[in-house]
């Protein structure tokens, strides 16, 4: 007579926390494309209905982790700039390009999920990702602004704005107002080109696209860092 097979840990307590960490296991290991409702339940061995109590498909599930991912960020961010003096602006701008590489080298799922390739067929809900994003890079923005105003800030270095560029920076504008984040055009312009380059360099070193002689990509990331510093907010 054959022994009765072995049942798996149901998970007691919180199932939307073990429903995320699964699901993150799941992206580390085969990629959020491959994310799948069903898939999560049979590792928490619960059945499919439960799973669409919380998600009732899998872009609710994937807008759940791209906040969470931006929540993360934000908080890794804001928690740097706090632990710089106000006084020492400029040292903060180098301390957040660095937390921000720190960050996706320790969380890399959450870094491809949410500047990574596109998932097919997920179309994000802006309204719940779009605030989550704009806070993740409020506190590079609010260091830049701080620097504008104390007159490190060189805008002056800068092209002119062309009036389409002034028209989209303008509705950014209005979108932070609506947060009660007041903030230059140009601080705006700044804070997004900052975080494309070193968003750049972090691509490249994430996704191993770097060349073999490049063994130590936090040189190039720091100097990068120093040569933003040199070239906005230089004498």
């Amino acid at each position: 007579m054959m022994s009765p097979r072995p049942k798996r840990h149901t998970p007691q307590g919180n199932l939307p926390d073990a429903i995320l960490d699964t699901a993150w296991k799941q992206i580390a290991e085969t990629g959020a494309s491959s994310l799948s409702l069903r898939a999560i339940a049979r590792v928490l061995n619960i059945t499919a209905p439960a799973i669409y109590n919380y998600y009732p498909n899998r872009d609710a599930l994937v807008t759940e982790l791209i906040v969470a991912a931006f929540t993360s960020l934000g908080e890794s961010q804001k928690a740097t700039a706090e632990s710089v003096p106000a006084t020492e602006l400029e040292k903060r701008f180098i301390a957040l390009g660095l937390a921000y590489r720190d960050w996706a080298l320790k969380q890399p799922q959450r870094y491809q999920l949410i500047f990574g390739t596109p998932i097919p067929g997920y179309q994000a809900a802006e309204d719940i990702t779009v605030p989550a994003a704009a806070w993740a890079l409020l506190p590079l923005m609010q260091t830049i602004q701080a620097l504008y105003e104390a007159g490190p800030f060189r805008p002056e270095r800068l092209p002119g704005l062309t009036p389409e560029l002034k028209a989209m920076l303008a509705a950014w504008q209005t979108f932070v107002r609506q947060g009660g984040i007041e903030a230059y055009e140009e601080t705006l312009y700044l804070a997004y080109v900052v975080w494309s380059r070193v968003h750049g360099l972090v691509a490249l070193e994430i996704g191993h696209q770097n060349p073999s002689f490049i063994t130590d990509p936090g040189e190039i990331f720091r100097r990068e860092l120093e040569s933003m510093q040199q070239q906005y907010l230089g004498e």
